[in-house]
């Protein structure tokens, strides 16, 4: 792995593409055969898999893993701490032609702190993933996912809770692992301060 001179503290994959007004934080490492576009931002302590694209638009916070096969378009906005799974895919138009140019009908996709998609998960653009969310491998989101909630299926289908560190809830909302207790919210679950 190189460091590009043009991208101090990022460390960058010989195969990988970054281009020279990409805008990429400290201690960000970007593996085999990625690209991150001009007008890409992409926060610090990231981790790009293998063949991730980051286009023009797009916003990644700090600390988001992205496994491999991963493409990030415009109007997609991953907030901190974000992990998501190989080959999971945003979408960007809701009713896409070959033949019909529909690159002005892009529409957003917003990814809040915390959450989880999992590997070969869909989520189809207009919809927000809630904070420290679960979506569960192969799910289709068509619709917001609230905070906490876990998401499975196609459609993807509310199951359950998770807590922050990703432990799934009983009925008493309290992590197993933290010991965090949870109550219900106006979007979903809300940690007890």
């Amino acid at each position: 792995m190189t460091v590009h001179s043009d991208h101090t503290g990022v460390q960058i994959h010989e195969t990988a593409v970054v281009d020279p007004r990409a805008v990429i934080g400290s201690g960000t490492s970007i593996w085999h055969f990625s690209h991150v576009m001009d007008g890409a931002k992409v926060g610090t302590n990231c981790v790009l898999g293998q063949n991730v694209m980051i286009a023009a638009g797009a916003s990644v916070g700090k600390g988001v893993k992205i496994q491999n096969n991963v493409s990030v378009f415009r109007g997609v906005t991953l907030e901190d701490d974000v992990f998501c799974g190989p080959s999971m895919v945003f979408t960007n138009v809701l009713t896409p032609r070959a033949f019909v140019d529909r690159k002005s009908e892009f529409a957003s996709a917003r990814v809040c702190q915390g959450a989880t998609i999992g590997a070969n998960a869909t989520i189809v653009c207009g919809n927000t993933i809630g904070k420290y969310a679960m979506v569960g491998a192969g799910s289709v989101v068509t619709k917001n996912v609230r905070s906490h909630a876990l998401v499975l299926g196609s459609p993807a289908r509310e199951v359950g809770w998770v807590s922050r560190t990703g432990e799934k809830l009983g009925d008493d909302l309290i992590c197993p692992r933290t010991g965090e207790k949870y109550r219900h919210g106006d979007d979903g679950l809300e940690r007890v301060e």
